[in-house]
């Protein structure tokens, strides 16, 4: 066989990479709150709600301490309130003291976790009520409040709100402990804004985030960070003052306690204590430049939307923005920034609007704020939304309206399997250099295995040899291991340790060593991948989970022979919720039938759990196709499911009103897909095939140091021997420093068992610039950088 040779040509550049790998942090599965935000308290403002979260009330994570004789009552109230974004607060009347009378607060996970010798910042604000007073002892403890491991006191003696601050320096390590306020004789006290903070939090800031977390991101030196979200920017109601509101970055701002409480989308209490001076701040300690993510005032989830001679708030919600991170003191939101104590400007160049937007009613909207921007800030880079899948309707039109208004970017989303990203690695080949840049701001490959790092990591290589593609962020990046809302992700934590997935080591190579500018590649006598071609075959069938559909004049038809098949009426519920059609072997075939949702409700169900389906090519319910009708967000779809996992292929707006008819019809040709409904076509797409090549490969220059930097990814089950040959390199070698990610099983993982069961192995040699022969393992990552010497 053969020798394959990749060819670097060193001094040949084909394009700057710029901020191409970044981060990005949506507050989901506790990522701020309990998360990266170093707060160790729980409710702490006493603000939680049944409309957060239908366990949660004022008191949830607090608890009512009587301990020997005592006797102590609590009870929340908003008479007298600390301000007016702050209602609740704590009523707490000690009648008798025993051995210990008051609250105690639980934490997050399963508990506060605290380090011997630490000091811990705690502080509140109290009111007396009584006309007596007592000592107040703050004490961190065990569980059981039978051991204290440090304390602080202080006099209640004000009638009026009143700030106390305690430093307290824990005696033991404790993963589980408590914060309990004692009461030491008869009192009656209202407290507010309770807090535990470390006093070692990243970069030593006072409202400050997680030394251990914010360490893991910032040593992956990302290029950017795109905040707060995700559905978290643009889901709520278009009024900034109620409690389920969209992201209103303005209400971020000023003391933590005069911050309102918001509902978050993914179901619990956002206390914003990270709010945009913060995000602004963190994104600057790591060296990331701030990527901020704004609503249009449209929810495509609910379809609220302002009306349109009503934009103005929105105009200015995008144009203060900017004045906040970049104007001068003079300027009115410059001002501000300077005095939360950031009179410099945070270099605000990136700014997107929306997120994954459904609905022409958005880009109504969109181009209103983009032009506004353009006309006062022209240097500013504008982000417009791709929707929230790979292809389809809203891809379209997100792509058209930035096309026709000369957006900078267009961001699109898509979480699919593995077998999705190898058999669509090139995708980004042949969009036009000289239009919009894309920003995948969303993905992921289903999982954080092994298998699904190492195929990320190919996929990034093609982002990166791609001349539209500009910048990107896998998605989500945190997830505190107790409260899950979506998998998978970037990095795990608990209460006192953190690891990254696999993903997150392929991330981290790849940001650490990106390179500035592209060098020109090629590669000489790999094998091509061989074509292989199968078609859709298999069973075909109508499912639901809740939706009650009738299903009449159902007939499959074969396209090349002209032979038709006829079926009686079927209806599917949530009592009978699968209807088995037929199993067919043809190349080519249409599927059409007549339908109706009988349901009352559907048409208004967000989260598709009201959608039907027709199953088809299905091998097994492991690996099948399905072309869901109502599935989300007003969407329908077409998915593939291989192997368990799944991936979609392409949605549209469609959604069936209850009560009335559709025609539909499935066309299925080799692995092309077509879907019309009442005759129109919603969707043409191909279900390819996983066919890896031998291997990808790209390699870039590090302008600051000069070292070269070359990336390979092999996916194939065996070792690949190639020659890499340096063109247009007059040294004769170099030192090389060899990062490689390979010899793990597919299904290995990082664990907090096993944090380092899957980490990169570096190593140093010396390299023969002209020619040399390199060994690269099976399912492997390997990134050469060539040092200056």
């Amino acid at each position: 066989m053969i020798q394959p040779r990749i060819t670097v040509s060193v001094n040949k550049k084909e394009k700057a990479l710029g901020d191409l790998f970044g981060i990005f942090f949506e507050d989901l599965n506790h990522a701020a709150d309990g998360g990266l935000y170093a707060e160790l308290v729980q409710n702490r403002s006493f603000e939680f709600d049944y409309t957060d979260n239908k366990e949660y009330n004022s008191l949830t994570a607090w608890n009512k301490v009587e301990r020997g004789a005592a006797h102590v009552e609590i009870h929340v109230e908003t008479a007298e309130p600390l301000n007016n974004n702050n209602l609740n607060y704590l009523v707490m009347e000690v009648m008798l003291p025993g051995k210990g009378a008051g609250v105690q607060n639980i934490g997050y996970n399963s508990g506060i976790s605290l380090v011997e010798g630490e000091t811990y910042r705690f502080s509140c604000f109290y009111r007396r009520i009584s006309s007596y007073s007592a000592p107040i002892v703050i004490r961190l403890e065990n569980a059981e409040g039978t051991i204290c491991y440090g304390e602080g006191t202080f006099e209640p003696v004000q009638t009026e709100w009143t700030k106390v601050e305690l430093k307290i320096i824990s005696k033991v390590t404790d993963k589980h402990a408590r914060l309990s306020l004692l009461a030491q004789d008869k009192v009656s006290l209202a407290f507010d804004m309770v807090s535990l903070f470390p006093s070692n939090t990243f970069m030593g800031r006072k409202n400050g985030m997680r030394a251990d977390i914010a360490q893991f991101i910032a040593d992956m030196k990302p290029r950017f960070m795109r905040f707060p979200g995700g559905c978290l920017a643009h889901y709520g109601s278009t009024n900034p003052n109620d409690r389920n509101s969209m992201y209103r970055w303005k209400n971020t701002l000023g003391p933590i306690e005069s911050r309102p409480t918001k509902s978050n989308i993914w179901k619990y209490n956002q206390t914003l204590g990270i709010g945009y001076f913060e995000y602004f701040q963190f994104c600057e300690d790591i060296g990331a430049k701030p990527l901020p993510v704004i609503a249009a005032g449209y929810d495509p989830h609910t379809r609220r939307a302002v009306p349109l001679d009503e934009m103005e708030p929105w105009i200015d919600e995008a144009l203060d923005l900017i004045e906040f991170a970049n104007g001068d003191t003079g300027t009115v939101w410059g001002a501000i920034r300077a005095e939360m104590g950031h009179p410099e400007p945070f270099g605000l160049e990136y700014l997107a609007i929306g997120n994954e937007e459904v609905g022409a009613e958005f880009f109504e909207r969109f181009v209103i704020i983009h032009h506004a921007v353009r006309e006062k800030y022209p240097e500013i880079k504008l982000i417009g939304s791709g929707g929230p899948g790979a292809a389809g309707s809203e891809y379209k039109r997100g792509w058209d309206c930035a096309c026709s208004h000369g957006v900078d970017y267009v961001d699109e989303h898509y979480y699919q399997s593995p077998e999705w990203f190898i058999a669509n690695m090139n995708r980004y080949d042949g969009y036009p250099a000289d239009g919009p840049k894309v920003f995948l701001g969303e993905y992921a490959s289903g999982d954080d295995t092994y298998n699904n790092a190492i195929v990320e990591a190919a996929y990034m290589i093609g982002m990166e040899k791609a001349p539209a593609a500009g910048l990107a962020c896998y998605a989500p990046m945190l997830c505190n291991s107790d409260y899950v809302n979506w998998k998978p992700n970037l990095i795990w934590f608990n209460n006192h340790s953190v690891y990254g997935t696999a993903s997150y080591y392929v991330q981290k190579l790849f940001m650490q060593h990106q390179g500035d500018s592209l060098l020109h590649i090629e590669a000489q006598r790999l094998p091509q991948p061989e074509i292989i071609s199968k078609p859709i075959t298999g069973a075909i069938s109508f499912e639901t989970k809740l939706a009650n559909v009738e299903i009449i004049d159902i007939q499959l038809k074969n396209l090349e022979t002209g032979e038709t098949r006829q079926y009686e009426r079927r209806v599917i519920t949530p009592d009978q919720t699968s209807s088995f059609l037929d199993t067919i072997d043809w190349d080519h075939y249409s599927l059409s039938f007549r339908a109706a949702k009988l349901d009352e409700s559907s048409g208004t169900d967000i989260s598709g759990s009201r959608s039907f389906e027709v199953n088809f090519g299905k091998i097994d319910e492991n690996n099948k196709l399905a072309w869901k009708m109502d599935w989300w967000m007003n969407l329908s779809n077409v998915c593939c499911t291989s192997e368990g996992r799944n991936s979609e292929l392409i949605n549209y707006v469609f959604n069936p009103q209850a009560k009335q008819e559709y025609d539909y019809r499935l066309e299925v040709k080799g692995r092309e897909l077509r879907t019309f409904i009442d005759d129109v076509l919603y969707a043409e797409t191909e279900d390819k095939l996983p066919i890896p090549e031998e291997l990808y490969y790209s390699a870039s220059i590090d302008e600051q140091v000069g070292d070269v930097i070359l990336k390979v990814v092999n996916l194939k089950e065996y070792d690949v021997n190639a020659e890499v040959v340096f063109d247009g390199e007059a040294q004769t070698e170099r030192n090389v420093t060899v990062f490689t990610l390979s010899d793990h099983l597919d299904e290995d993982r990082n664990s907090f068992e096993e944090p380092n069961k899957v980490i990169p192995k570096q190593m140093n040699m010396v390299w023969d610039m002209n020619h040399r022969s390199y060994n690269f393992p099976k399912r492997s990552l390997t990134i050469f950088r060539f040092l200056v010497n």
